[in-house]
């Protein structure tokens, strides 16, 4: 066998591919000059101004709403319930027995609404057509709701308070409502007021709603004073 000969050199690799350099740094984001966003068209400009002007018509609004609620709080929180001795018709009465019902529905509308200070009073009117009046002060945040409640007071195995509605409250403002329910098998009128600073009801004896609507308005200007 022939001896084998000398073994050829390895041919040296490939060489590898020189790694190029860029003379800038590469981007991690596209150039502006890549991708450009579409124009809006001018439906698409037109919808997105009117939304955007509802918006801002919404918060101004909302604002407004907050303000004014804001101001009319503070404008009836601060309340003060005086009892005059006479009020039209009607002359405080004094006696023991009836300050003993004052102390009652004093007592009776404490518990049915939490208030800081209450009073309570029998007022006499002509014809024995006398008005019981309760009420108290606090701060209301839904006056209306509150008053409507307070009707709740009234009921008994007897009945409820029924026909209740809105009536004027007059300049002081706020909510005033009356009814009519039965007390001993007899008719009587209730009216009610409320704002945010307080609460009243008075009972009438004798007299329709239509007559005590009136009544609790010259009730409530003699009585309710603001600070």
């Amino acid at each position: 066998m022939p001896e084998p000969g000398p073994t050829s050199p390895a041919s040296p690799t490939d060489p590898e591919p020189a790694i190029e350099i860029q003379e800038a740094p590469f981007s991690l984001v596209d150039s502006d000059e890549d991708e450009q966003p579409a124009p809006l068209s001018p439906s698409r400009r037109r919808t997105r101004t009117i939304l955007l002007a509802s918006l801002l018509a919404v918060g101004v609004a909302g604002v407004g709403a907050l303000g004014w609620f804001y101001w009319k709080v503070q404008s009836e929180r601060d309340v003060t319930l005086n009892l005059p001795a006479t009020i039209g018709e009607f002359s405080l009465d004094t006696t023991p027995s009836a300050q003993e019902t004052a102390d009652y529905l004093r007592t009776a509308l404490s518990a049915e609404i939490d208030l800081d200070e209450t009073v309570g009073a029998v007022y006499s009117g002509a014809a024995d057509k006398d008005a019981l009046f309760l009420g108290g002060t606090t701060l209301l945040w839904s006056p209306g709701k509150d008053l409507k409640t307070s009707f709740d007071l009234f009921t008994d195995e007897q009945g409820s308070v029924t026909g209740l509605h809105d009536v004027d409250a007059g300049p002081l403002g706020g909510s005033m409502m009356c009814g009519s329910t039965v007390s001993d098998g007899k008719d009587l009128a209730v009216c009610g007021w409320a704002d945010h600073g307080s609460l009243a009801l008075a009972m009438f004896p004798g007299r329709t709603d239509s007559e005590a609507a009136p009544l609790m308005l010259q009730l409530r200007k003699a009585i309710q004073t603001r600070d």
